[in-house]
């Protein structure tokens, strides 16, 4: 029986692995004939950068069981840190590939970091006070990152919260953050394939961890946290492993935005509240607990937008009413038995909360 679910379960994992090579080698063959418009091909990054958001954000939501707002917070966090890496090497001799490495994995260890420090207190707390505290980490971040102002010369750095004056710099000096206008040139090194490979990983690590003992006590504290911590699980150890890897991937998505843009600044559009509520429902559309469902309603609701911006006045009303039918199609009790009666009578599957949750046990 263990071997049946183990072989259901890579089975699960290598349709997900699949489904993203071949859409990748689809849109790479359609971009070779010239069919991609180059609006599509300018939503490709954007693409990777919300699935891999998606994915993350549900190892909190879906399987540890904690509502988390602040997700935008840990973006931003490894935007910065490692646009701010690659702006301080650009003009250097080290080559792009291995400067841009080098700035992903700062921004997901500066993105864990704060994740780690963060969780330490903020997860005592559950629930919306839980959801509070982490959007206002994610509001305190944008608005420290909006006054910061650092710059470098051959004494050294210089940091100010002031004006870009106040860090006397020499005249062969070079700010890197300016305030609320943020980092300008930063080396734009994102690319599809890199955000593929990238989205790759993500789903390597998070579905690993998922199907691996410590995503078994992960998911056990989900369930039943009193009963988790009567057989010896570590609460905190697990709450902290879960929260701190979710913000580490996010400060990687955030590294995958930043270099994708040539200037960078904190935004409330960019990391402010509505990004956080974005990802949110990313997760919750696509099935929470259902890794796949994540990628798949992050791609949809990025897209659909931008296909719809013909219609100008309408496309917004058309996007809130699509919002609508995928939250009843994946949560009304009406819509979920007609569903079963479909799957039944054609051998059909589609994905649920309670599906993906024994899918991951």
């Amino acid at each position: 029986m263990k071997k049946l679910l183990n072989d259901k379960t890579f089975k699960n994992n290598m349709i997900t692995y699949g489904s993203i090579i071949i859409a990748y080698a689809v849109i790479q063959l359609l971009m070779a004939l010239g069919l991609v418009s180059s609006l599509f091909q300018g939503l490709l990054v954007p693409l990777c950068v919300y699935a891999i958001l998606a994915v993350s954000l549900n190892l909190v939501v879906g399987i540890l069981g904690e509502l988390s707002l602040g997700h935008a917070g840990f973006m931003c966090v490894g935007a910065f840190s490692g646009a701010f890496f690659s702006k301080c090497l650009a003009a250097t001799s080290m080559p792009t590939a291995l400067r841009f490495t080098i700035a992903i994995l700062i921004g997901a260890a500066v993105a864990g970091l704060f994740g780690f420090l963060i969780g330490i207190p903020v997860l005592r707390l559950k629930g919306d006070y839980l959801a509070i505290v982490t959007l206002a980490f994610g509001e305190i971040i944008k608005n420290i990152i909006n006054c910061l102002y650092i710059g470098f010369d051959e004494s050294g750095f210089h940091f100010s919260m002031e004006n870009t004056l106040a860090l006397n710099l020499s005249d062969t000096g070079t700010v890197v953050i300016k305030g609320a206008q943020g980092i300008t040139g930063t080396p734009t090194d994102s690319n599809f394939t890199v955000g593929v490979i990238l989205l790759m990983l993500t789903l390597f690590i998070v579905l690993n961890l998922i199907n691996s003992r410590d995503g078994r006590a992960i998911m056990a504290i989900r369930d039943n946290t009193i009963a988790a911590e009567s057989i010896g699980i570590n609460i905190t150890k697990y709450k902290l492993m879960a929260f701190t890897i979710s913000a580490a991937l996010a400060g990687v998505a955030g590294v995958l935005y930043g270099h994708n843009l040539s200037s960078l600044t904190a935004t409330p559009k960019n990391f402010g509240y509505n990004m956080s509520i974005m990802i949110l429902v990313f997760v919750v559309l696509g099935g929470i607990g259902h890794i796949r469902g994540s990628i798949i309603a992050a791609i949809i609701l990025t897209l659909l937008p931008e296909m719809l911006r013909g219609l100008q006045d309408y496309r917004m009303l058309i996007y809130a009413v699509v919002l609508i039918v995928m939250m009843l199609f994946n949560w009304a009790p009406a819509c979920i038995a007609w569903r079963e009666k479909l799957a039944a009578k054609y051998k059909l599957k589609f994905p649920t909360k309670k599906s993906a949750v024994k899918e991951a046990e």
